[in-house]
């Protein structure tokens, strides 16, 4: 097995996978449990009576990520799993800081600027060691390489964008996760595909398969009616992980497709002043928007007369699906 799977990279990040996946699903409930104990909890507003559920879930999806990826250390260190270890690390490290970033803000509820402005900290990791290429192939344009502004600019901006983007575009059952693990399985797939092509494809490819198979652990907790919330632990390292992995693996412009949806929500948010809304239910259990359209789900209310949360959440991860498959086709090498 292990001359197997030295050479064998797919059947690597196989094990990743289920290793992410395992140490998350293991693990939640027992978090559940003490963050129930500990009072950490939230109210889930868009259910009858406001049930108070345990927040700050994203810790056990922390778990999952560190799981998978030291596994896949182990394995390039003692049979010769063919990955990048320090690029993989250096991926570990910056979903970290930012899970210390969503850690404080859960605790200490920090105000929107300095919640901005802290990510940038966490590609720090990132630009120290200039991972990845300043080359970056741009849709009908080509190859353009951005030199010393790739990593004092463009990193940083990789990696506090999408963060608090998908802090953002949440506030649902299932909603922050589901999108985070389509993000990372297109990913996952491009760099699949790229592999003998790309050569930080692997490293890129064991990163999003640590970070999805952990999301789709937490998901089966999170789904309606959820049983726990991602916290801002859950929704920044979302974020972090897919910049981590499509800076590494030289696939920014997928990653910047990926995330249209979340762009789009923060745009019409942007014109209303960055209200914190939801939705409020009616008396036939859909949600309509509370005060207007301020944001990518109050527009899907409003369009649909009203919708049920299950079915708001499906039409967001299909959205997010489509254009997973847009940056499938554009960049996955067949």
């Amino acid at each position: 097995m292990m001359p197997y799977l030295s050479g064998n990279l797919p059947l690597g990040a196989l094990i990743v996978f289920v290793a992410s996946f395992s140490a998350t699903y293991w693990v939640m409930p027992f978090l559940i449990r003490k963050l129930l104990n500990a009072g950490i909890t939230g109210g889930d507003i868009h259910k009858k009576n406001c049930p108070l559920i345990p927040e700050m879930g994203g810790l056990g999806v922390v778990v999952g990520f560190i799981a998978g990826i030291l596994l896949a250390v182990g394995m390039a260190t003692f049979i010769g799993l063919e990955i990048g270890t320090t690029q993989v690390l250096i991926g570990l490290i910056t979903v970290l800081i930012m899970a210390l970033v969503g850690v404080f803000d859960d605790l200490f509820d920090m105000g929107q600027v300095v919640k901005a402005i802290l990510p940038i900290f966490a590609a720090i990791p990132l630009m120290v060691l200039r991972v990845g290429s300043t080359s970056m192939t741009i849709p009908f344009i080509g190859a353009v390489d951005f030199g010393i502004w790739y990593v004092l600019l463009l990193i940083p901006l990789g990696v506090t964008v999408p963060s608090n983007l998908s802090n953002m575009l949440a506030g649902f059952n299932g909603l922050e996760s589901g999108l985070g693990a389509v993000m990372t399985a297109a990913i996952a797939f491009i760099a699949l595909t790229q592999l003998g092509v790309n050569p930080f494809a692997g490293d890129a490819l064991i990163i999003s398969v640590a970070m999805c198979g952990a999301l789709l652990a937490f998901t089966r907790f999170n789904w309606f009616p959820a049983r726990v919330f991602p916290g801002d632990v859950g929704t920044l390292i979302i974020g972090a992980a897919v910049a981590s992995a499509v800076i590494i693996g030289n696939m920014e412009a997928a990653g910047a497709i990926l995330v249209i949806p979340h762009t789009v929500d923060f745009f019409i948010k942007l014109r209303h002043g960055m209200p914190k809304t939801f939705g409020k239910l009616k008396r036939d259990k859909l949600l309509c928007p509370r005060e207007g359209v301020m944001g990518l789900g109050q527009l899907i209310m409003k369009k649909t007369g009203g919708i049920s949360e299950t079915r708001l959440v499906a039409v967001l991860v299909l959205i997010e699906v489509f254009f997973a498959l847009v940056s499938i086709r554009l960049f996955a090498v067949f």
